[in-house]
């Protein structure tokens, strides 16, 4: 009954019906880590109890009544909590139970990962902002120190810390060292914040850092001084020798220019050199002559803004070249140093020069192996100490045949595993003057009436030549066999078109006889003929001469008839066919004269009475 009334009491209090009333304070204190249940302390006489969550007031006989834990504290999510008790003599208690703290909560930063970035050229002590951790615990469970845990190369930093008013424990990271990125580009740091627990709780941040690149490093050359050898017959462009320096800076500051000082050395410009790789090459044409060695200043320049350089020295010997490994050089051997041999070429006779070799280190490739491909079997290989090799003709070769072959060198070296490298190229077949003009008939018949005039047509002959160039250029040219007669025909160099030069005649030679020459532009020239046949057809211009213009006969008249009183002679120029004539004189005597189908210089006459 006692319970009850107490409860009641409690209830109309809470509700304000007695609020005039004195009471006394009762504190009491509880941590929050304590199980439900967990005595927090007495009040009153005993006599009554008081329930109110979270706190549950028990009657105890012979006790002022005992206060428990009903439900798991939280300080971080209440401190405090205040009720007021009524117990039966009528003055009102007010406990107070403050929550004690316990280190529950560990510091936690507000990102796992963080991330900043120093240049390389940072001074010492510089800092930088670190997010710091909080804990929700008070005093000493509270964020009391950090530390780097892991990650920190050389000990390259460092942290410092400090208390603001609002109780947070602010981080700060500090450069302990010298930084260096080309040494170490990036760290990540492990740190840690620990509070005052005993043990203390701990919460962790990565921190990943970049070292920014400054331009601190200028190129470095893998050699300070360089050496190779180039025969003096290299053509232009032929590779000597490569140069190579790195700058262990980033970006454009690690990105190297090659060039060559010309106020100090090559001033001729004999060589040059590939800007990004630092490939030399011959420039202009070497004499070994005129000059042996030569020295070169190279300069090796990064692209910072303001960038530095370094230079190395090149010495360059004018003899043969060795400067790759494995390298086929390729050198021709002809008159203009390209790939061509002469088609009268002999057995045995060069065509190129092929080097294989290593000028890092002559000896590990001076077995190399090297073998020729192509070239149908007309193409060999010569060598005495497998360093140089020579391109040999094997076998005759013949332009008109086969103008150009494809040779394939390759070259194997002895490593494990072994290279290949291989080089091809295409060899030209110059040609030689070793084929005649061919006329398309060996014999030619043409016909023209000899009443044509000078300039007239006949017949064009056709001439060829497998040759090329001059050597395939023809000349024609004409011979006249019969010399009884100013010549009659003329031929045109160039187009072989025949034409008549003069007056012809049949009377004096209707089948005349000629010969085409047909020459080539060679050294020495070649040339070949045809013969031409040229009927004169002949047309009825010439009457027949008598040897005298009178004749005088005397004779008595009483000759008897059919008496030969007189004996003439006639010259006729007709050719070809059978020709009768008559004259009559008088009235009663008549002439006859013949000639035969052969040409005939004169024909005897007889008059009959």
């Amino acid at each position: 009954m006692g319970w009850r009334e107490v409860t009641l009491v409690a209830l109309l209090v809470a509700c304000g019906a007695g609020g005039a009333r004195s009471e006394q304070v009762r504190n009491l204190e509880v941590s929050e880590g304590a199980p439900v249940g967990t005595r927090v302390g007495f009040i009153g006489d005993g006599s009554t109890g008081i329930t109110g969550p979270p706190y549950l007031i028990v009657p105890v006989p012979g006790s002022a009544g005992e206060i428990k834990t009903k439900v798991k504290l939280d300080r971080e999510t209440r401190s405090s909590y205040s009720l007021v008790a009524i117990p039966r003599s009528g003055e009102n208690i007010r406990v107070v139970v403050r929550v004690l703290d316990e280190n529950d909560n560990a510091p936690t930063f507000p990102s796992a990962v963080m991330e900043i970035e120093f240049p390389e050229n940072t001074p010492r002590d510089v800092k930088r902002t670190l997010n710091p951790a909080r804990d929700q615990d008070l005093d000493i469970f509270n964020t009391q120190r950090y530390n780097i845990v892991s990650g920190n190369l050389n000990n390259a930093f460092r942290l410092s810390s400090h208390r603001e008013r609002d109780g947070v424990l602010y981080l700060d990271l500090q450069i302990n060292g010298f930084l260096d990125r080309e040494t170490t580009s990036e760290y990540s740091l492990v740190i840690e914040a620990l509070d005052g627990g005993n043990p203390p709780l701990r919460g962790s941040m990565t921190v990943n850092i970049t070292i920014q690149d400054v331009n601190d490093n200028q190129p470095i050359f893998n050699q300070s001084r360089y050496f190779a050898v180039v025969p003096e017959n290299a053509t232009v462009g032929t590779s000597v020798l490569q140069v190579f320096a790195t700058d262990t800076d980033y970006g454009e500051n690690g990105q190297v220019e090659y060039s060559i000082n010309r106020r100090q050395s090559d001033r001729d410009g004999m060589f040059r050199i590939d800007p990004s790789s630092g490939l030399i090459a011959v420039n202009r044409p070497l004499d070994f002559e005129t000059k042996e060695i030569h020295e070169l200043v190279v300069v090796a320049k990064d692209r910072g803004v303001q960038p530095l350089e370094t230079t190395a020295f090149v010495s360059i010997r004018v003899t043969d070249v060795n400067d790759n490994q494995p390298t086929i050089n390729v050198i021709f051997l002809s008159d203009d140093a390209t790939p061509k041999i002469s088609e009268k070429a002999q057995k045995g006779e060069f065509v190129a020069r092929i080097s294989v070799n290593d000028p890092d280190s002559k000896t590990e490739y001076s077995n190399v192996s090297v073998t020729l491909e192509g070239g149908e079997g007309h193409f060999g290989l010569a060598t005495q100490d497998n360093i140089i090799y020579l391109v040999i003709v094997s076998m005759p070769i013949d332009r008109e045949l086969k103008a150009n072959y494809t040779l394939s060198v390759i070259a194997t070296d002895t490593g494990t595993p072994p290279l290949h490298a291989s080089r091809t190229f295409h060899v030209r077949v110059t040609d030689v003057n070793d084929n005649p003009p061919e006329f398309s008939e060996s014999e030619y018949h043409a016909n023209v009436l000899e009443v044509a005039d000078p300039g007239t047509s006949v017949i064009r002959v056709i001439a060829t030549d497998r040759d090329e160039g001059v050597n395939s250029e023809i000349t024609y040219s004409l011979i006249e066999e019969n010399h009884s007669h100013p010549a009659w025909f003329e031929i045109d160099p160039k187009s072989g078109l025949i034409t008549t030069k003069s007056h012809i005649d049949c009377e004096t030679d209707p089948v005349p006889r000629v010969i085409a020459v047909a020459t080539d532009g060679g050294n020495p020239p070649l040339s070949s003929s045809a013969t031409v046949l040229i009927t004169i057809h002949d047309v009825n211009d010439n009457e027949p001469i008598f040897d005298q213009s009178f004749y005088n006969v005397s004779l008595p008249e009483n000759e008897a008839k059919g008496r030969c009183i007189l004996k003439v002679s006639a010259v006729f120029n007709i050719d070809f066919y059978m020709l009768y004539s008559a004259f009559q004189l008088g009235n009663n005597a008549i002439i006859f004269f013949q000639n035969d189908f052969k040409k005939m210089p004169s024909t005897e006459m007889h008059e009959f009475l």
